[in-house]
């Protein structure tokens, strides 16, 4: 490497090292005045005991680890049903030919229907209503249930992200795959769906970043989950310092993920500048 080379890479490490440590001043300061505004409040020895006791805090805690624990398995199960249900769902409504129009129409209105449905109103439906019917064999565990209902309404979210990353494809990977003799499962299989895939892998992150926090909701169905064991717990101990505990467990489990997404998302812009 030249001199010139070697000072300009030096002057950019001196610009990183400088934006760095005005970054890490800059919050320093965000963060002290905050805490200096909130702390100095008239009411804040109130609310430091209602919501900051962490004595209260700690005993929660086995109870709180508990429940999330409830909501790490429904959210792995629900992200693997969302991801099989949703690709399914994207299949049908890039179908082409009018003898497909039915199975186009059906899934068209599954997707309108519980993108446009809240998920709170979904999990009642699905939760109060089921049982309801007393038909043999459906389950009635609420945690079954709220399951149920994240899968419905996910699935529709990530159909569309899938349709978009099928239909971004170009026709002509179609057509040269057809002309080397693949059957169309075999052009989405090996052809269409990993570069679909990879184009909106960041997409597909960001929706089970979502659904992540939303496992929390199933509590409403009365599952015992973090969100129902910060509900008892606060019950019992006459503080909100547990709701306070549910939500940064909640927040240490959605970062990574949201991290990740991150990657995903600079890893896929560098690499379309790239081509």
């Amino acid at each position: 490497m030249t001199a010139v080379g070697i000072d300009r890479v030096a002057y950019r490490q001196a610009r990183a090292r400088r934006s760095t440590g005005i970054a890490l001043l800059s919050t320093v300061v965000f963060a002290a005045v905050v805490l200096v505004a909130v702390t100095s409040a008239p009411g804040w020895s109130r609310v430091q005991n209602s919501f900051f006791n962490l004595r209260v805090g700690w005993d929660s805690l086995p109870a709180l680890l508990s429940g999330l624990w409830l909501n790490i398995r429904v959210l792995i199960v629900c992200q693997i049903l969302v991801l099989l249900v949703g690709l399914a769902l994207a299949a049908l409504r890039t179908l082409r030919g009018p003898v497909w129009f039915p199975l186009r129409a059906l899934a068209t209105g599954y997707v309108d229907l519980f993108r446009g449905l809240p998920l709170l109103i979904c999990l009642y439906l699905v939760g109060f209503g089921l049982p309801g019917l007393r038909l043999t064999g459906l389950p009635t565990s609420p945690v079954l249930l709220g399951g149920l209902a994240l899968v419905l309404v996910y699935s529709a979210y990530v159909a569309e992200v899938l349709r978009a990353g099928i239909e971004s494809v170009h026709p002509s990977q179609f057509a040269a795959a057809r002309s080397l003799g693949l059957t169309y499962r075999q052009t989405m299989r090996l052809v269409v769906l990993p570069q679909a895939t990879r184009r909106v892998t960041p997409a597909l992150l960001n929706d089970f970043v979502a659904l992540q926090k939303d496992c929390g909701l199933i509590s409403v169905l009365g599952a015992v989950d973090a969100v129902r064991a910060a509900q008892i717990q606060s019950a019992t101990t006459y503080n909100f310092t547990p709701y306070v505990v549910a939500g940064l467990l909640f927040v240490a489990l959605a970062v990574p993920s949201a991290r990740l997404a991150d990657w995903a998302a600079r890893r896929s812009a560098t690499r379309q500048g790239a081509l």
